[in-house]
């Protein structure tokens, strides 16, 4: 049935200008929408966190990893979350990783007394206070849950709600409250996070000596270990210690659980340690909310490429995340300049796009989502039509040490595949490894990665153009093929004729067919 040599064809080769012809859709890939290379997180919150909201707006939508800030919620509240979503995948066929985002020891501000948000006037005057109450706080008053930043504030300094959503300017102190401001309105929501600047530089002093996992976070950390989640995100990192750490814990405290450490790059410290902390971690999201309130806007996007390709030389999957459809939270339509931001994070070849705002309270979480898939479709699709292929980089130190002597030759055979005009490829992965490289590669053709693990078939939905499966193991290539084929075929994801390269890391072979 297939050949064993790698460079051995059934069908004569096509002429070098033979162009790969449109992909055909790719049906329910277990995100409930076609194929898609670049992956969708949405933060699920009160607008989509109904088993039918859930459902409609985002899994069928084409969602792959549904994110729960713990910022936000009751325990109960996040419990029924992810147990919403696992019915989802168990009783539809879906199969939406959950990813948990630790609060974080950084300045918060408190709840809003029950509101879910709040709306700064300019010139309006706010108290922000360290005084513990028992009741709901009067507008405009809002705990902070430092109890040094009374003290440590001046008149004259700036604060930068949730990434500079609205800012507000210290007027004067009085004991245990702060008199602020605003002098750029704009929303509030609870237990947002709150940056100070003085003489045009962010304060950093304090924010440096508190933990990057707090006392609440580990208790988070246990509840997430408990409900089985896939992905734990740690708030604020500023150095590799905190994510082994973390990792040594979920492993004696889970017996080995198979849950990924992702880095949230949103602090300026760890900006000089991103090479140790990617290398570490399981993945990274570029934060750029809270970055921006940390280094001067006008360094985002250059931070961003560079993180973006660090993450891609390390073969480590990278979200993009905060504000991409930020209007989207209020309107049916986002600004073109949000398009272009969009497009841009997909030019540059991060993993996934994430939305916030827009799905957890917006008005349009369905039509943000949309967006997102949509414009994330059409700049894959006219990479594709340049042929702006990149090559491949063996001589870059920064990731020699990934390719072992057989990885090697999958690689290489997979770019060669381009010119080939393979029609899928097939990767059968014990703990998806070879999948992510696989991915890191992007080809001109689907992936379909094939797992007997649960856990990682729903991790794997995190990297790009990887549509993961859950088969059983088996000894016999043959054996895997047909199931393979027939599960496909059925799905109308192939059909007979087409090239496809199978590869299998468990039997350490390479393959090329036709379908039969």
């Amino acid at each position: 049935m297939a050949s064993t040599c790698p460079w051995r064809r059934r069908t004569p080769r096509r002429p070098s200008t033979w162009t790969p012809p449109r992909r055909r859709s790719c049906g329910r890939t277990g995100s409930g929408a076609r194929a898609r290379p670049s992956k969708l997180v949405c933060t699920v919150g009160p607008a989509t966190s109904g088993a039918a909201e859930l459902e409609r707006s985002l899994a069928v939508g084409g969602m792959n990893v549904a994110r729960v800030n713990m910022c936000h919620g009751d325990r109960e509240w996040r419990r029924d979350v992810i147990r919403a979503v696992r019915r989802l995948n168990d009783e539809k066929g879906f199969a939406v990783a959950v990813m948990m985002d630790t609060e974080g020891s950084e300045i918060h501000m408190g709840d809003l007394g029950g509101a879910s948000s709040a709306k700064a006037e300019d010139g309006e005057v706010w108290t922000f206070t360290v005084r513990s109450s028992d009741t709901a706080l009067p507008d405009r008053i809002i705990h902070v849950n430092y109890d040094g930043f009374a003290e440590d504030v001046k008149v004259g300094d700036e604060l930068f709600v949730d990434g500079g959503m609205a800012r507000f300017e210290v007027i004067q102190k009085l004991g245990p409250d702060v008199k602020c401001r605003c002098t750029d309105p704009g929303l509030v929501l609870p237990r947002a996070n709150l940056t100070i600047w003085r003489d045009g530089s962010v304060v950093r002093e304090r924010n440096a000596m508190l933990p990057t996992i707090s006392s609440k976070d580990w208790l988070d950390i246990d509840f997430g270990i408990a409900e089985g989640v896939d992905f734990i995100a740690v708030s604020f990192v500023k150095s590799a210690e905190v994510i082994n750490h973390l990792k040594s814990y979920i492993t004696a405290r889970s017996g080995g659980s198979d849950i990924g450490v992702l880095a949230k790059m949103e602090s300026i410290d760890a900006l000089k340690n991103l090479e140790q902390i990617i290398r570490a971690s399981d993945g990274v999201m570029v934060a750029r909310g809270d970055l921006g309130a940390q280094v001067p806007l006008e360094q985002v996007p250059s931070i961003q490429h560079r993180i973006v390709k660090m993450c891609r030389q390390l073969n480590k999957p990278v979200i993009i995340a905060s504000q991409l459809l930020e209007s989207m939270i209020e309107y049916p339509t986002p600004t073109r300049a949000e398009v272009a931001d969009v497009s841009e994070a997909v030019r540059q070849r991060a993993d996934a796009l994430m939305l916030s705002g827009e799905s957890a309270m917006g008005r349009y979480p369905e039509k943000a989502l949309s967006v997102l898939r949509s414009v994330s479709l059409r700049i894959e699709r006219w990479w594709r039509e340049e042929k702006r292929h990149e090559a491949l980089e063996l001589q870059d130190s920064l990731y020699k040490d990934l390719i072992q002597p057989f990885a090697l030759i999958y690689i290489l055979f997979l770019f060669a595949a381009n010119n080939l005009g393979v029609d899928a490829v097939f990767v059968y992965t014990k703990d998806g490894y070879m999948a992510s490289l696989l991915s890191r590669c992007r080809p001109d053709c689907p992936i379909f990665a094939f797992t007997s693990s649960t856990s990682v078939r729903r991790r794997l939905n995190l990297q790009w153009g990887l549509i993961p499966f859950r088969l059983s193991d088996s000894d016999d290539m043959e054996s895997n093929l047909n199931r393979t084929f027939s599960l496909l075929k059925a799905r109308g994801m192939v059909q007979s004729g087409d090239l496809v390269i199978a590869l299998s890391d468990m039997l350490q072979s390479i393959q090329v067919m036709n379908v039969p």
